[in-house]
């Protein structure tokens, strides 16, 4: 019973850390986006994202990334025979890329509070897509568990991320088309 209940405090908290992150990557978007503005309304528009950046990040994304993390670990104390299912080590490997995704993220906010703009708001919209296919991934092997062809499931997880970086392309082609 105990393992439903931190099962379900897992949930709720990769609930939270992928909304901050998701929100996070946006939030870098815009302020990178900022720079095209005139230079009074730039400065007090990244101050503001530089602020709500820091408080999203160290209130909610990295709280509920450690919050997480505590969870799974615990289920995996709980329940030691998850550790010789197949699919848990696809999982893990998973989120160990997400984790990764999470502190590029942090240092691309410390970049950009810096003053420093390494991605253009083209490129970051695809890094936020880089979340999605993770959790997707995430989100299918912990269902469909052994079920899944592994090769079937990497063809279609190809696919799914070719469709999302094609979709990101005609949403900027259609963004400049209504600019015009």
């Amino acid at each position: 019973m105990a393992y439903l209940y931190v099962q379900a405090v897992h949930i709720i908290f990769v609930v939270s850390w992928m909304a901050g992150l998701f929100y996070s990557v946006r939030l870098f978007i815009y302020h990178t986006e900022a720079n095209d503005k005139p230079e009074q309304e730039r400065l007090i528009l990244q101050r503001e994202y530089e602020k709500i950046e820091h408080k999203l990040w160290h209130i909610i994304t990295t709280p509920a990334m450690v919050l997480t993390v505590a969870a799974g670990v615990t289920m995996i104390v709980l329940r030691p025979g998850l550790l010789q299912m197949p699919w848990l080590h696809v999982k893990l490997a998973f989120v160990i890329g997400l984790l990764a995704y999470h502190f590029i993220c942090q240092r691309m906010m410390n970049q950009l509070k810096n003053g420093v703009f390494k991605l253009s708001s083209f490129k970051l919209r695809l890094w936020n897509e880089v979340a999605t296919i993770l959790l997707v991934a995430i989100v299918f092997t912990v269902v469909l568990k052994s079920a899944v062809d592994w090769l079937y499931g990497l063809i279609g997880l190809l696919l799914f991320s070719t469709v999302i970086m094609m979709a990101v392309k005609w949403y900027k082609s259609y963004r400049k088309k209504r600019e015009h």
